[in-house]
């Protein structure tokens, strides 16, 4: 048993542990290669969170998923390439949206060099998964380009709040599935699709992918409140201290809607003042760690987990399929 990946995952098949390492080191140096300019400003600038290290999540569900079909595949790196660039480039995005100063454990691009050039760093690696995204055909470009849809769809519907009379939790994971969902989603769908699996597998993977990667927003949500630094590589209460209505607080705020119970009330209030002090978030961190709110979001996190590994039923037994149900576990462990 070997383990490779994010999350320690545990490969019980050497030639699966090989196709997988192979794979991922090929994704490497190709993100690296995506990411050199004839600039040596932008090189550092793209290559930021490259080098800065990272789970690597995208593309290992592309070199799992392809093992239904031809993990050789010619497409099936590059494919894992685009995947990876594309989430790298919301990352640049969304650190400038939140004014984030940490991430992956190094400083954020929009904290090192400013936030115009955080936005157009992410647009150069827009631009590059485009460029490999041409040779891999048509329908790769469709694909792509409907999941980024979803993506930026997710991400206006979270900034613009649920319409009037909408259930806000509902509202909630309706954008975690475009924000994350549908990216991962693709990761599943190029690696099993470009490797020439048979269609109906391709779209249980697909299916897969958007359930696992609601789960793994919503192990973020908990990790936010509840982990340190070091675990997250990025500082806690970041979502809390830009106003970001995450799961825990949309579950503390259905609570207090239902019960109002006066420590509740305060809590809400305390989320709603100023917390960029660190004493403020401090204690607002810890009233949140002790609040049932935490665990509901927790218990949401394993029911898009289950639903996960439920959907890959289905599917021939094989070490792929196993190592895929072991990624549901993985990420109901982050959360706690």
């Amino acid at each position: 048993m070997t383990v490779v990946g994010p999350f320690g995952l545990s490969v019980r098949d050497q030639a699966l542990e090989t196709d997988v390492q192979t794979g991922l080191a090929a994704v490497e140096e190709g993100l690296l290669d995506a990411t050199k300019s004839e600039v040596p400003f932008i090189t550092e600038a793209a290559q930021h969170l490259v080098r800065a290290g990272g789970k690597r999540f995208r593309p290992l569900l592309v070199m799992l998923s392809s093992q239904f079909g031809d993990p050789h595949a010619p497409g099936v790196v590059p494919s894992a390439v685009v995947v990876e660039l594309t989430h790298l480039a919301t990352l640049y995005h969304d650190d400038v949206m939140d004014e984030a100063d940490v991430r992956r454990g190094v400083p954020s691009a929009n904290a090192r060099w400013g936030n115009s050039v955080a936005v157009l760093t992410g647009d150069f690696l827009f631009a590059r998964a485009s460029h490999i995204l041409a040779d891999l055909g048509p329908e790769a470009v469709r694909i792509q380009a409907e999941a980024f849809e979803r993506l930026v769809t997710g991400q206006i519907l979270e900034t613009a709040g649920p319409r009037d009379g909408r259930d806000p939790i509902g509202h909630y994971l309706d954008v975690m599935s475009g924000k994350t969902g549908s990216l991962i989603a693709v990761a599943c769908r190029f690696g099993a699709m470009i490797s020439g699996a048979d269609e109906s597998v391709t779209d249980i993977l697909t299916q897969y992918g958007e359930r696992l990667g609601t789960a793994f927003q919503l192990a973020d949500d908990v990790l936010d409140i509840a982990s340190d630094s070091h675990e997250s590589g990025k500082t806690p209460g970041t979502d809390l201290r830009e106003g970001i209505p995450t799961l825990p607080v949309l579950h503390l705020r259905a609570m207090t809607r239902a019960h109002g119970r006066p420590e509740d009330v305060e809590l809400c209030a305390l989320l709603d003042g100023d917390l960029s002090g660190d004493e403020e978030l401090a204690e607002v961190l810890r009233r949140l760690r002790a609040h049932p709110a935490l665990e509901q979001a927790r218990r949401d996190t394993v029911r898009y987990a289950e639903e996960a590994r439920a959907t890959l039923a289905p599917l021939p037994e094989c070490y792929a399929k196993s190592a895929l149900a072991e990624l549901c576990d993985a990420v109901v462990h982050r959360a706690g």
